[in-house]
């Protein structure tokens, strides 16, 4: 997985090339950014480029090979183990981490979301950030850095990766073959995730018929169906976060309209937009727009999904 995978994150993937070429890589960094916006891939060719010994994999080499079906053994990579990251698997990373490369000059470990390690993983982790083995290299990804340690933070690497911008979304769905139209809406509604754009489809414009119908309808009045609809948005904590992003460019586009403009994002559900912003008025539209914002900051912050979702519901219907 050469840099060259890596789409529209030319400033990160420039200091990394340079700690290559110098060989003066710091022994932990910390990617922070949106989801889909490139993080977990510059990961993946940083580290082939590593054991590959060049600026970047070279792709045929034995470990560039390992590289591309992710069996290299001095990769590893860790995740949270349910909601969070726990020390056990910090201490099972230490306990690999003492050990020499198998292959490479270095073992790396890609730790995705940073930001959901509970705090006793997270004071073990600082006790390798602050002792590391000469031969370690650490990633750590995240798209909550104010939920990362500060004391992890400062002992780390930070690069940060910008959303996309649209244009580059665009190009690039229309290059591995989408329709030129499929791929300018997809781009639009992905809030600078190409990670989003690539997995807009058929559902993704019934998701967001399903969402508009909910704003149109949701009462107090009838409680079961809401509190119904936030199980189903809240069951899993990134699939609540991509759902309140798609009511933000919902309602955005609903205040758009009631201003008197169709520059719409979601441009292929214009009719029915139309329909609901002439069934509420502006101030409306943005009060609920505030609850969504206040509802992202919340799961940003690690709040209970479920909970978050209630009470943002709730708070719709109200208006």
């Amino acid at each position: 997985m050469p840099f060259s995978r890596v789409i529209g994150q030319e400033t990160p993937v420039d200091v990394l090339r340079r700690a290559l070429r110098s060989g003066k890589m710091a022994h932990a960094y910390l990617f922070e950014g949106i989801a889909g916006c490139g993080k977990g891939t510059t990961a993946l060719a940083f580290v082939e480029a590593a054991f590959c010994g060049r600026d970047d994999g070279c792709g045929a080499c034995p470990a560039c090979r390992k590289m591309a079906t992710l069996q290299h053994p001095d990769l590893h990579r860790l995740e949270p183990d349910g909601a969070f990251i726990k020390i056990d698997q910090i201490r099972d990373l230490q306990r690999e981490l003492v050990l020499r490369p198998v292959e490479a000059s270095v073992k790396a470990c890609i730790i995705r979301d940073a930001d959901r390690l509970n705090p006793s993983a997270a004071n073990a982790l600082l006790k390798t950030l602050e002792e590391p083995p000469g031969n370690a290299l650490l990633i750590l990804l995240t798209t909550n850095l104010d939920g990362v340690l500060q004391t992890v933070r400062s002992r780390c690497q930070l690069l940060r990766f910008a959303p996309l911008p649209e244009q580059v979304i665009e190009n690039h769905l229309i290059t591995i073959g989408q329709d030129p139209a499929a791929a300018r809406l997809a781009a639009s509604l992905a809030g600078g995730s190409l990670g989003t754009a690539l997995e807009e489809g058929d559902e993704g414009a019934a998701g967001r018929v399903d969402l508009l119908e909910l704003l149109r309808t949701i009462s107090l009045n009838y409680v079961a169906p809401l509190f119904t609809a936030a199980e189903d948005m809240a069951a899993d904590r990134e699939q609540a976060m991509e759902k309140l992003n798609v009511l933000a460019t919902l309602l955005r586009d609903l205040l758009l309209i009631q201003g008197g403009s169709n520059d719409v994002v979601n441009r292929d559900l214009l009719p029915r937009l139309e329909e609901t912003a002439a069934s509420q008025t502006q101030e409306k539209t943005l009060e609920r727009i505030g609850h969504v914002m206040e509802a992202r900051r919340a799961l940003s912050r690690n709040a209970n999904p479920r909970l978050t979702l209630d009470l943002l519901l709730m708070r719709l219907a109200a208006h």
